[in-house]
């Protein structure tokens, strides 16, 4: 499963949350392909604020690449643990009602299963290729090792011939 469905997994019960105490961090990583709405893996910083207790992080994939995102709370000693979590506050920002919310869920839930499928294929063609290639490799190989121990054997039979003649134990 990818990130994202993963994180839609997580969203369609509400929030990804964790606790994290003070001067902690917690990563996710997850491999994710081009043209993904996910985390940067170049090790920018997308999102800092002090005393913060929530935030929305994301941007859309240039390559595929293995993508990391860490969260990291920076507390004094004593204090308390800082709570992250990422709920869909959507509905608040863009004032949605709790059906029209759910359907957006669901889209993307279906538009992510839709891209891990195209994934999916893209990979099996990918690994058909390859397995194609190989094939026609060994068999090549094969055709070239035959030959190879032919043409031994016949050179063979001619030395040990003419070593016999030679030797006058045939005629």
């Amino acid at each position: 499963t990818s990130f994202l469905a993963a994180l839609n997994q997580l969203l369609a019960a509400g929030a990804i949350s964790f606790q994290l105490p003070s001067n902690a961090r917690k990563c996710l990583r997850e491999e994710i392909h081009k043209d993904r709405l996910v985390t940067d893996s170049s090790g920018h910083i997308l999102y800092s604020k002090e005393e913060a207790t929530k935030g929305k992080f994301a941007f859309t994939t240039d390559d595929y690449d293995m993508f990391e995102i860490c969260f990291e709370s920076r507390l004094p000693p004593g204090e308390p643990s800082l709570s992250l979590s990422l709920p869909a506050q959507i509905a608040k920002a863009e004032k949605l009602k709790p059906l029209e919310v759910e359907l957006r869920r669901l889209e993307d839930l279906s538009e992510s299963i839709v891209n891990d499928f195209a994934d999916m294929k893209q990979r099996e063609e990918e690994m058909r290729d390859t397995n194609e290639s190989t094939s026609a490799r060994v068999l090549y190989f094969s055709i070239f090792s035959m030959c190879c121990l032919v043409g031994l054997a016949t050179w063979q039979v001619f030395y040990l011939r003419r070593f016999f003649k030679a030797k006058k134990l045939i005629e």
